[in-house]
């Protein structure tokens, strides 16, 4: 067999299929290994460059491979994809990886650590316990307006809407135990949202990025540590660049030296502009003419656009800010207020 280059590999639960390429891009390697398997096959080889696509495992395996002495780089699936031929299997997504990974201007996702593995779950957990809890209240809401009992939106109104419920004499028994059942699932998601949002402020305070992060308008605590355990700032080349990883700048359709400029493109990381986005809508909320600590560059734009168009602008803007803060270390400046 001759000498290998690259093995792209494409994973799955229980099986491993290996796609390898020699000097000149010939195939020489079509195998599936099982999962016990495959730690064995690659401690067998001589350090080589390895390419697996970028989804929650492959960041377990890439530090695995890497301990073993190979080099090991991720691939974004949606820079795979247009590489498939025909059809879909195993050794088709294999060789698509494969070709992806030669091309010379791919961009590659950067292998994350355990402990920043560990503090995005905390955030991701606590993402998904919010959801429960709205989708608890808005149960609780629904049902309570089927008997005719409703109550102001919010967090805040619950208590006070189960008190009417369990009070009111037409609501039969069998919906109060349903209604107390709901109040009480409630309040245990609450209660583990309020201890996750202490050990995030923990986390805050025990990282400096994350820190001089939070000094940007609009930009709080979960957002700036967010950005600072989930980003490599290393690996943009612009805050332009970033900005458009994020989905922040608009689409494209130019043709014949036409430029034409659509909506933004809403692509990348949908919780990172999630986040830019409502901090932004919170500072452009409070921007008007007697609101000193305005930009003026941001009170100029509010003006003369529609508030929308203004938050997303801004959003664009704090990403930049942010990337040149990763890249450089240096503290955010205000802006100058506007006169």
């Amino acid at each position: 067999m001759r000498e290998l280059k690259l093995i792209a590999v494409d994973t799955s639960k229980h099986i491993f299929t290996l796609h390898g390429v020699d000097e000149r891009g010939e195939v020489v390697l079509r195998r599936e290994l099982r999962r016990s398997q495959f730690e064995t096959f690659f401690r067998k080889l001589a350090p080589i460059e390895v390419v697996l696509e970028a989804c929650g495992g492959s960041h377990h395996w890439g530090r695995v491979l890497a301990g073993l002495g190979h080099r090991v780089r991720l691939i974004p699936p949606q820079y795979v994809k247009p590489f498939v031929k025909r059809g879909k299997n195993d050794r088709i997504d294999a060789e698509a990886i494969c070709e992806a990974a030669l091309r010379p201007g791919m961009t590659f996702v950067p292998v994350k650590s355990v402990e920043a593995q560990a503090q995005a779950m905390i955030l991701s957990v606590r993402e998904l316990l919010l959801k429960q809890q709205t989708q608890a209240i808005n149960s609780l809401r629904g049902h309570g307006n089927e008997f005719g009992v409703i109550a102001a939106r919010g967090t805040s109104h619950v208590a006070a809407l189960l008190e009417r419920m369990t009070a009111d004499p037409a609501i039969p028994e069998a919906a109060k135990e349903m209604f107390i059942e709901l109040g009480a699932r409630i309040a245990e998601l609450s209660a583990q949202v309020a201890e996750l949002d202490r050990k995030l402020a923990q986390l805050h305070k025990s990282n400096p990025l994350s820190r001089q992060l939070a000094e940007v308008p609009g930009i709080g605590p979960i957002s700036a540590l967010t950005l600072a355990t989930t980003v490599d700032a290393g690996q943009f080349k612009s805050g332009r660049h970033f900005a458009a990883w994020l989905g922040l700048t608009p689409k494209q359709k130019s043709t014949g030296g036409k430029q034409r400029l659509g909506g933004i493109s809403r692509q990348g990381n949908e919780r990172l502009r999630q986040l830019l986005v409502l901090g932004a809508t919170a500072v452009v909320r409070r921007v008007n003419p007697g609101n000193t600590r305005a930009s003026a560059w941001l009170l100029a734009l509010v003006q003369r656009r529609p508030r929308k168009v203004a938050t997303v602008a801004l959003a664009n803007k704090m990403a930049r800010v942010v990337w040149a803060m990763m890249t450089t270390g240096e503290a955010y400046r205000p802006h100058r207020a506007a006169a």
